[in-house]
């Protein structure tokens, strides 16, 4: 899969937790973006710091990794569906449709055109298994290509997202390594990428620029705990591997350079085009 290359920039910033924003000329989106955290509270505790507002601009266009709710926030949601478009997985798009929210669904591998963007959904993997059919989202525009993992733990699904769709200028990964204890779903290994398990997978996605996302907000002993140091093994561990880390504050835009490379396939023709592409 190709995308235009075009004059302008791809920007990139990281929002809230997971959340991040893509912009390439008047075309903008919102990947996992997070208001909204009351009821995360009773299981992850109260955010450290207040998360920022998301301007809901009209025409913005959204992805979601997944329904977990640090992720998938339905009031603000709906307010973007008005007039932009949701992307999700395919499985998902009935629990979308019955939160009000009428999704446009793709399956792993299916690429869409969103302006002068192409996202496509790959494969991820959830601790709580197939009960969220999480994927990460890969954006590509003006010559660039970034993936966003949502909060995947290890798989072995990487070298073979490598194949069909990298390299990538920059990669989103989850560092927190959380041991989590929710009712029903209880084990003491982390469940989510630790800073070290991240960098290992963008050295395998062949990933220029790894962003931590998905860290340092929430920590609700012994429901929720989080690695400990891992802004520092983040960026030693990527400093080990050759890889340029990026610790971003919330808000904060994140560098992006694209390589000069040739035309790169995926292996999935193009199947469509959205046109509601207008920010």
């Amino acid at each position: 899969m190709t995308t235009d290359t075009t004059t302008d920039l791809l920007h990139v910033r990281r929002l809230g937790w997971a959340g991040v924003e893509v912009q390439l000329g008047d075309t903008r989106l919102l990947i996992d973006a997070l208001e909204t955290v009351e009821p995360l509270e009773p299981v992850l505790g109260p955010p450290k710091r207040p998360l920022p507002p998301i301007e809901a601009h009209a025409g913005t266009h959204a992805l979601i990794t997944h329904l977990h709710p640090d992720h998938y926030d339905r009031e603000l949601l709906v307010r973007l569906a008005a007039s932009g478009t949701v992307g999700c997985h395919s499985p998902i798009a009935d629990a979308l449709r019955r939160d009000g929210i009428q999704p446009t669904p793709q399956e792993l591998g299916e690429p869409r055109r969103i302006g002068p963007l192409t996202v496509t959904p790959a494969a991820s993997l959830d601790w709580r298994g197939s009960d969220s059919d999480q994927v990460a989202w890969i954006v590509e525009g003006a010559g660039a290509r970034i993936i966003h993992c949502g909060d995947t733990m290890w798989h072995g699904n990487w070298w073979q997202i490598a194949r069909d769709h990298g390299p990538f200028d920059l990669a989103f990964l989850p560092v927190n390594g959380v041991i989590a204890k929710f009712e029903g779903y209880e084990v003491d290994v982390p469940v989510t990428l630790t800073p070290e398990q991240a960098v290992e997978a963008a050295s395998v996605l062949g990933a220029t620029a790894v962003c931590a996302i998905h860290y340092e907000l929430f920590n609700n002993p012994p429901f929720y705990v989080e690695q400990p140091d891992i802004a520092e093994r983040f960026a030693r561990a990527a400093e080990a591997r050759g890889v340029t880390a990026h610790l971003q504050r919330d808000g904060e835009v994140v560098p992006l350079v694209p390589r000069p490379r040739h035309a790169r396939s995926s292996g999935t023709a193009m199947t469509g085009t959205d046109k509601s592409s207008r920010a």
